[in-house]
């Protein structure tokens, strides 16, 4: 997880715990599981935009078919792009890729997301980034850990949130019907490493080419963190109906980002086993990387009953 200016989510070495580690993951999870559903009442985003979460609201098997968000297990999306700060401008490139894992975080079977974020064409961060839709169709975010790199090595993951975890809650990555003139609604909120993504329907039914295609149905939603002093600025994210995030561009602030997908790719079954145990050797390396906070989760795993197209 990057600063809001340069931060890219689209969708997101092993040491096993001790054993009283892993039991007191296992109690933490039985406890949320059990417990009665939190209406969070802070208004992060202005008036309106309470977050108000309900765990009973999603389903105990994940899959996320938002039309503007789907993350079909498999499917492999590339951006490139550019970061232009005072200090000059970096090349950029995101690969996220929706693994065939799922993880339990505070009460809630999620979808895990892999992205690898390259500046200049170096490793910059390993992230895996975890969401679930409910019943009724809005996607949530319910937490992120990302390794950050320098110089090809790991150097740690202090941005890493958990929904549930040091007060840091899930919130709307995608709504099942954006609609203009409606309240900002919290993407997620963890105030231990100070995130805040605030979601805004900015404009609806427009007309954008990239090199995937043109698209005629874009929705933009307009990002910014309250957090953060003006000079900091506010996202565009662009999304294509069932496709998802197609563009990506900078209203103000200092660091600028500019990102435009190039490439969707649909992964073999043998392709998508090599990502689920890379992605599992991420998950168990957090256990050591971020024990304050990872360590306290379940371990992911792979999906049962997934078939390559849905879950049963």
């Amino acid at each position: 997880m990057t600063p809001l200016s340069k931060r890219f989510t689209a969708y997101g070495s092993a040491v096993l715990l001790v054993v009283a580690s892993l039991t007191a993951a296992t109690a933490a999870a039985a406890t949320a599981a059990t417990a009665p559903a939190v209406a969070r009442s802070q208004e992060l985003c202005g008036p309106g935009s309470a977050i108000k979460f309900n765990r009973g609201a999603f389903p105990s098997r994940p899959e996320i078919d938002n039309k503007w968000f789907p993350l079909e297990p498999g499917m492999q999306y590339t951006t490139t792009g550019k970061v232009v700060s005072p200090d000059g401008t970096t090349t950029r490139k995101v690969v996220s890729t929706v693994t065939g894992l799922t993880k339990v975080i505070d009460g809630v079977k999620t979808i895990a997301i892999w992205d690898r974020d390259y500046s200049d064409g170096e490793l910059a961060e390993s992230e895996l980034a975890f969401f679930a839709e409910t019943r009724k169709g809005d996607v949530w975010l319910f937490g992120e850990y990302p390794e950050e790199y320098e110089n090809g090595k790991l150097v740690g993951a202090p941005s890493t949130f958990i929904s549930g975890i040091d007060k840091a809650q899930a919130g709307i990555a995608m709504q099942s019907h954006p609609r203009l003139k409606t309240p900002a609604y919290p993407q997620a909120y963890a105030p231990s490493v100070d995130f805040l993504d605030c979601g805004d329907v900015f404009a609806k039914d427009q007309r954008v080419c990239v090199a995937t295609g043109c698209y005629s149905d874009v929705l933009v939603i307009d990002e910014f963190n309250p957090l953060d002093p003006p000079s900091a600025g506010h996202q565009r994210k662009f999304y294509s109906k069932h496709t998802g995030l197609i563009k990506v561009t900078a209203v103000g602030g200092e660091d600028q980002e500019f990102l435009n997908l190039v490439k969707i790719k649909k992964l073999s079954r043998s392709e998508l086993k090599s990502v689920n145990e890379q992605a599992l050797q991420i998950d168990r390396r957090g256990y050591t990387v971020s024990k304050d906070v990872y360590a306290k989760t379940p371990r992911a795993e792979v999906a049962r009953g997934y078939d390559g197209h849905h879950y049963h």
